[in-house]
This record gives structure tokens, C-alpha cells and sequence, in this order.
């Protein structure tokens, strides 16, 4: 449940803070160690089973324990990704009890990772007959949040048999939509006030494509496009990792270190400013399920510049909420020249359109019904 972990994290909190407004119990099992700082902010009901053996997967033999022990007290149980031991562990701890339990994959079946990677393809597929298939098998159903994500899956893993349903997938957005929340993000980065912010929030992670956009800039400003006197493309999100390092050397090497401003994690009032003060979210991303940051922006009135691979661009797309390109080079220059062409009167209703497009398809509020009715209906089935 560290919030490092970026989207998934955040949905869980999301959707669980509502349904218990709701009337619902709803409790996590992760595999923290017990007083991990960030559990603290989350109050009751979280069982931490951690630690983890085995690296990034994870193991713990706890949490199937606890499952064993505990399922038949919950209607259901919700696994959250697929390549860790959560899932695994889940399903030897659920299968031979009653209690159903359904999985979001968060975009984990994409096949854009078996182009991108495919060594460690290949190492997937030796784990999927038995340490993954079994899951999605047995599953009462596999959620995805949009139907382009429904359909990428099968594509991943010839071996494939599950019950598909879609719920849409939403966010709290903005906590007060009349509420100024700039001056809490300039009193700690002074320096950006009366800028020109365009602005990359999330993972800094090879996928979402950082450094298709630091080359773009690169670009603009070498043909003038880009004026790095009032233009600042910010990075917001944990800076400390070898890729970030990796994308700050290029940045040098491409002579627009002055055009860039890094943040490092930011969250709670000052994120909420930083969003309302950008004129744009610009997310050139090779691989995204849904992307909560996008409906976080478009809460806010920020246009989002996105790439076709980010699974709500034909929605985006469509309401005119903010522009799709291709995840290349070209593309994400192109995108960024359109908004700058873009006459004042245009960007305005752009902004205009980005919160009605947020309140009619990504709150969090209608996802977290439509997650409690699919529970009730598959129940109804076991």
C-alpha cells in the first residue's frame, strides 16, 4: 500500500473510503510490514502480513493463511494485480472455501510488455500455466476498467480462460472543485510562479514515456517553438530512482536542464495546486489501463495531452477533453505543438470540457456503485 506503488494503490484507497461511506466493510490485505509508515494514514481495518521473501514477487505465506483463516467473514474478496504472490497466494488460500473473489489486473495482460520485453515474456510464460492461469480461471470475474483494456488481454497469453466484465474505473478528483489550491504548491516552488507549466505526474517509469517528452522539448526549443525563459515542463513524482537519473542526464546532454523542474513526490494540497496552475497533463505513455492522474487533471480543468495506448484516449478523444497522438517521438511533438496553436478561446473551452468529461465518466463515486453491483450479481451466481 505504498503510495510510491502510484495508480493501483491510489484506486484501492479510493474506492475503499467510499464504499465504507456507503455502509460497506471493506478491509486490505497487502503485504506491508506491519507499522509501515503509510499504513498509519489509513485507520482501521488493514491487516499487513508482510514481510515479503523472494524480491519483487513478493512471497509471504501469510496472507494465505489469513485468507483460510478469515474469507468466510467477507462477501468477496478483491485481488489487485497479478504478478506478485498476491494473486497466487490468494488463489491457494480461496479455492476450496466458498467466499468468491474477482481480479483487477490493472493493465498487467497488455501485450504492449510482451513487445517491450519479451525475455521477460518468456519468463511470464513458465509462471502462467500454473502460477497464473489457475487464478483467472477460477476467478468469479476479471475487471477491467474500459474495454480496450478487456481486449488487449487475450492477447497477451494464448493459455487464457476467464469471465470478463468492465466497470469503468474513476477517481475522487479534485477535493474542492471552487477551491484555489495554487498558492499551496508555490509556497514550496517559488521560483515557478508566473510560468508557463506543462506537467508529467506519476511513476517515472520507461512505460508512461518521459523521455519521449524530454526530447520532444528538446525539439520545440532547437526550432524556437519553446521558450525555456517561460516555459517549464515539470516532473512531478519520486525522483530518486536510476531511470530518473538516467532522464536527468539526457536532459544535459539535449541542453534543456533549465526547461525542466523536478518536484519529487507530491502529494495532498499541493498536487491539487500544481494540477489547477499547469496549463496541460502531458502523459506520452507506451502502456496505460486507465490512468488516474488523466482523470485527476481533467478534474481539475486541465486539458490532458495522451497517447493512443492510454486506454480512455478514444473517450478523450471524443468529448474534445484534450489531444491523442502516437507514442513516438513525432507524435508527442505534434501533440504539443496542437495545444499551442491552440487560440485563447479554444484552450478555455478545451479546459471547460475536461471537468464535464471528468463528472460524466471517471468519478470514483460511480465506480465504486458499479464495483458493489457486479459483486452482488456475481454472488448471486455462487
Amino acid at each position: 500500500m505504498n503510495p510510491v506503488e502510484g495508480g493501483p494503490v491510489e484506486g484501492v484507497i479510493q474506492l475503499s473510503t467510499i464504499n465504507r461511506k456507503s455502509g460497506h466493510t471493506i478491509e486490505i490485505l497487502c503485504l506491508d510490514k506491519p507499522g509501515s509508515p503509510w499504513l498509519q494514514k489509513l485507520g482501521t481495518g488493514i491487516h499487513a502480513v508482510g514481510p515479503t521473501r523472494l524480491g519483487k514477487y513478493g512471497f509471504a505465506w501469510a496472507l494465505t493463511r489469513w485468507l483460510r483463516q478469515n474469507a468466510q467473514n467477507y462477501d468477496c474478496v478483491i485481488v489487485n494485480g497479478i504478478w506478485t504472490y498476491n494473486a497466487f497466494g490468494a488463489w491457494l488460500g480461496l479455492r476450496s472455501g466458498k467466499t468468491p473473489y474477482v481480479v483487477f489486473t490493472h493493465g498487467m495482460l497488455d501485450p504492449w510488455f510482451k513487445r517491450a520485453y519479451p525475455l521477460k515474456h518468456l519468463k511470464k510464460w513458465l509462471y502462467w500455466p500454473l502460477g497464473l492461469y489457475p487464478v483467472l480461471r477460477d476467478a468469479a470475474a476479471i475487471i477491467f476498467t474500459c474495454d480496450m483494456e478487456r481486449k488487449l488481454a487475450r492477447e497477451s497469453f494464448w493459455l487464457y480462460e476467464a469471465r470478463e466484465i468492465v466497470i469503468n474505473y474513476g477517481t475522487a478528483g479534485i477535493p474542492q472543485s471552487d477551491q484555489n489550491y495554487r498558492p499551496a504548491f508555490f509556497a514550496a516552488h517559488p521560483t515557478l510562479v508566473g510560468k508557463r507549466l506543462f506537467l508529467f505526474l506519476g511513476r517515472v517509469n520507461p512505460k508512461k514515456g518521459p523521455d519521449l517528452l524530454i526530447q520532444s522539448i528538446a525539439e520545440l526549443q532547437r526550432l524556437g517553438e519553446w521558450d525555456p525563459a517561460t516555459m517549464i515542463l515539470v516532473m512531478a513524482g519520486p525522483s530518486d530512482s536510476t531511470y530518473a537519473a538516467q532522464l536527468k542526464t539526457l536532459a544535459r546532454s539535449e541542453e534543456i536542464e533549465s526547461s525542466l523542474y523536478w518536484t519529487g513526490m507530491i502529494q495532498g494540497d499541493p498536487k491539487w495546486g500544481l494540477m489547477q496552475a499547469a496549463e496541460v497533463f502531458v502523459l506520452p505513455s507506451h502502456q496505460e489501463n486507465f490512468g488516474i492522474a488523466v482523470a485527476e487533471a481533467l478534474s481539475c480543468g486541465t486539458p490532458v495531452l495522451i497517447t493512443h495506448p492510454v486506454n480512455i484516449s478514444p473517450e478523450i478523444a471524443a468529448d474534445g477533453a484534450g489531444i491523442v497522438g502516437e507514442d513516438t517521438l513525432a507524435g508527442c511533438v505534434a501533440m504539443i505543438r496542437r495545444w499551442l496553436a491552440l487560440s485563447p478561446p479554444a484552450q478555455s473551452a478545451m479546459r471547460q470540457q475536461s471537468v464535464a468529461t471528468f463528472r460524466a465518466r471517471y468519478t470514483a463515486e460511480q465506480s465504486a456503485s458499479d464495483l458493489i453491483h457486479a459483486i452482488r450479481t456475481l454472488n448471486s451466481l455462487f
